[in-house]
C-alpha cells in the first residue's frame, strides 16, 4: 500500500473551495433522507445513514429535524410529498477541467437549470452524462486528524482493508486520508477507531484518475468561482474536479 505526501496542496485547494463552508441544514437533511430510503431507517444497521446523522449532529442540526428527515426517507412522514433522488451531473470548467457533481433533488428541471447557469456564468459548460465520469473512481475515505505514526497507520490500515493513504505534510494541520474500496469503508473506519486513530470524517468520494495542474492565476480564479457557485446550490451535495493548484499560483493569489 502506497503512502503519499501531496496532501498539503490538496488541503490548501480544498480550504479555498469548501472547507471554509459547512454543509447547509438542507444538504445534510437530504443526505439523511436518501440514506434512509436506500437502506433500513435505523442507523445501527445502515452505515450510510449513521454517517449522515453524525455529520448532521456535528453541524448542530436539532434531533427533531434529523428524526423528520429519517421519517421522510422511510416514507412515514405524511405531510411532505417531495420525493428526492440522487443524480450525478457532469461538466467542464475553464481549460477543459473535468467536474463531477452529486445532487439530491426533488425537481430535476430546477437543478439542471441552476447548474447550467452556474457553469455558463463562470466559463464552464454542463455536459452530457458520461462525458467526464470515466476520469473518476469512487472510493471510501477516512480522514484522520492530529499526529499520525506512519508505521502504525500502515499496519492497521492494511488490516482494515485500505488501498492507500496520504499523509499531510503541513505541520499546522497534521493528519492523513486513508482510501478504500467503497464496500470496505465501514470496516476500515471501525478498525481505525478500535486502534484509537483520531477519525475526523468518513465519506464516499470521487477521486480523479489523473489531475490537471493549474498554473494560470486567472484560470484558477475562474475555477474556484465556479466551484463556489456550484457548491452554494442547495440541491448540490458534493463537487469534485480533476485540477490541482500550482504552488506558485497559490502564492500569487495570496499576495493579490
Amino acid at each position: 500500500m502506497a503512502g503519499h505526501s501531496k496532501w498539503a496542496n490538496i488541503k490548501r485547494q480544498k480550504a479555498r473551495v469548501d472547507a471554509k463552508k459547512g454543509k447547509t441544514f438542507t444538504q445534510l437533511s437530504r443526505a439523511i433522507i436518501v440514506a434512509a430510503r436506500h437502506g433500513i431507517p435505523d442507523p445501527a444497521g445502515n452505515f450510510q445513514l449513521r454517517t449522515a446523522i453524525e455529520k448532521a449532529k456535528a453541524a448542530g442540526i436539532p434531533n427533531e429535524n434529523i428524526d423528520r428527515a429519517i421519517a421522510k426517507g422511510a416514507g412515514t412522514y405524511n405531510s411532505d410529498d417531495a420525493s428526492y433522488e440522487e443524480i450525478r451531473y457532469e461538466g467542464y470548467g475553464v481549460g477543459g477541467v473535468a467536474i463531477l457533481i452529486e445532487a439530491f433533488t426533488d425537481n430535476r428541471n430546477r437543478t439542471a437549470a441552476d447548474l447550467r447557469a452556474a457553469f455558463s456564468k463562470n466559463g464552464g459548460n454542463l455536459g452530457e452524462t458520461g462525458c467526464v465520469s470515466w476520469m473518476f473512481e469512487q472510493k471510501g475515505v477516512v480522514t484522520l486528524e492530529g499526529e499520525i505514526n506512519e508505521d502504525q497507520l500502515l499496519e492497521i490500515a492494511l488490516e482494515g482493508g485500505a488501498e492507500s493513504y496520504e499523509l499531510s505534510d503541513d505541520p499546522e494541520n497534521p493528519g492523513a486520508e486513508v482510501y478504500s474500496q467503497v464496500g470496505d469503508l465501514e470496516i476500515l473506519q471501525q478498525t481505525l477507531q478500535e486502534h484509537h486513530f483520531p477519525v475526523k470524517d468518513v465519506e464516499l468520494r470521487w477521486i480523479p484518475n489523473t489531475t490537471v495542474e493549474v498554473t494560470d492565476l486567472d484560470q484558477m480564479r475562474s475555477l474556484l468561482k465556479l466551484m463556489d457557485a456550484l457548491e452554494s446550490l442547495d440541491d448540490v451535495q458534493n463537487v469534485t474536479a480533476n485540477f490541482e493548484l500550482n504552488e506558485a499560483c497559490l502564492a500569487a493569489a495570496s499576495l493579490a
